[in-house]
């Protein structure tokens, strides 16, 4: 692996398991050379028993932390009770699990799937259907708008209504899936978009773009999306996949600007981290479009699911999560900030959801922050995304902190020395 290049340190046993990965997996990702076998809390630990503070989370995943003991708990009594049903019958733990996201989100109904990107499919279809039914648009017009910068999943849909090559280059055509694209934090392009085309359905966003960046719009942005969807009937999906569940110190992170979406998007977190669980929240004016057999999954709402996913959402609720991923996370912002480091060019973010832009040499920080005990990961070339488990303490934030300031002294050296690795 070209990987090897950029590193001292792989022991052979890591070594062996990145070769077997590399040899007989798809080359679909670019890991950072370190290979994981334990998680606890905030704490990951390699297969040669080094502890790592883990700054990722599984891209929010893990907001409760690594093996939540409850959620562990919770996950075990199910599996020796009843994991799978299908659909085909009704089971004991979906209703509760259905009750208790429904009344926590203020939303009257919810379907849960798998996937986040099963639910931006589920999202889309709600809104295409919405529309035929209630909207009266003529059959096969319904269109969809997203944002640039966009990021939610790699189906067809999503890659689809991306504009990054990444995405959407040789898996095309995408044609037939009428959907438009216009820029994030742009409300005057929006309304441009709805008054033009009447067979608008929906307007599906991140209330801030994870993957782009951490990408905040300004301030007053979802609440003018809001009144557009509003004033041109066109719902308004808000994709809180990686920003949900306490990410921004908030429950949700549209109720930074006090306003409802139509739809809700959520997964990731939706778990704890244990297994694949989504969800799409929306009152009945949109959901009861839907009728037996028309959308579905055999997995989705499954008991196990269910009983792991109340049992998260109760975590989060009971633990106080959310108000700690607001004060952690302006304490850690503030901490960087005073690092007045010269390779940092901006520190940005809510709650315990922060991008650092780094003037050059992002993948290299990465790289000494591995080495130095922390994992955290690039999106894009020269942006970091911090997102610890919302578990995190004082102290461990100040841990965390004295080792990017480490990792960023050592880049010094690195660029006078012309060896700064430049990644994927």
């Amino acid at each position: 692996m070209d990987v090897y290049k950029e590193v001292d340190y792989l022991s052979e046993n890591a070594k062996k398991y990145q070769e077997l990965e590399w040899k007989y997996g798809c080359h679909n990702y670019y890991p950072l050379p370190v290979v994981l076998k334990r998680g606890e809390g905030i704490y990951l630990y390699d297969v040669d028993d080094k502890k790592y503070i883990d700054c990722l989370s599984g891209y929010s995943a893990l907001n409760q932390g690594h093996c939540h003991p409850r959620i562990v708990k919770a996950a075990i009594q199910q599996l020796q009770t009843l994991t799978l049903t299908a659909r085909a019958f009704f089971n004991d733990k979906l209703g509760p699990a259905e009750e208790y996201l429904c009344k926590l989100a203020g939303y009257d109904k919810c379907i849960f799937m798998n996937t986040g990107v099963e639910g931006g499919e589920t999202a889309i279809k709600l809104a295409r259907r919405w529309g035929y039914v209630k909207k009266k648009i003529p059959d096969g017009k319904a269109r969809v708008v997203f944002c640039n910068g966009n990021f939610w999943g790699r189906t067809i849909a999503a890659c689809g209504s991306s504009d990054d090559p990444d995405r959407y280059k040789d898996f095309g055509p995408f044609e037939g899936l009428n959907f438009d694209l216009i820029n994030y934090n742009d409300p005057e392009a929006l309304e441009k978009k709805l008054k033009e085309d009447p067979h608008v359905c929906g307007f599906m966003l991140e209330p801030i773009q994870g993957e782009a960046g951490v990408v905040m719009p300004t301030e007053g942005y979802l609440k003018k999306v809001r009144e557009l969807c509003t004033k041109y009937k066109v719902l308004m999906i808000c994709d809180e996949v990686q920003t949900g569940m306490g990410r921004t110190g908030k429950l949700f992170c549209y109720q930074w600007e006090d306003v409802k979406p139509d739809v809700v998007i959520l997964g990731k977190a939706l778990s704890g981290g244990i297994m694949p669980i989504s969800a799409v929240l929306a009152d009945d004016d949109v959901m009861e479009n839907i009728h037996p057999g028309e959308h579905g999954s055999t997995f989705g709402g499954n008991p196990l699911a269910c009983m792991v996913a109340m049992e998260a959402l109760k975590v989060i609720v009971d633990e106080k999560l959310v108000e700690n991923s607001l004060e952690m996370g302006e304490y850690f912002r503030k901490l960087v900030n005073d690092l007045k480091s010269p390779h940092v060019n901006t520190v940005r973010g809510r709650g315990l959801f922060t991008a650092v832009e780094i003037k050059d040499g992002a993948w290299q920080v990465c790289l000494n922050m591995l080495k130095n005990g922390i994992l955290a990961k690039t999106t894009h070339a020269n942006t970091i995304r911090f997102s610890p488990p919302l578990v995190i303490t004082k102290v461990q934030v100040e841990e965390a902190v004295k080792l990017i300031a480490k990792s960023l002294e050592q880049l010094d050296e690195q660029i006078k020395a012309g060896t700064v690795a430049k990644g994927h």
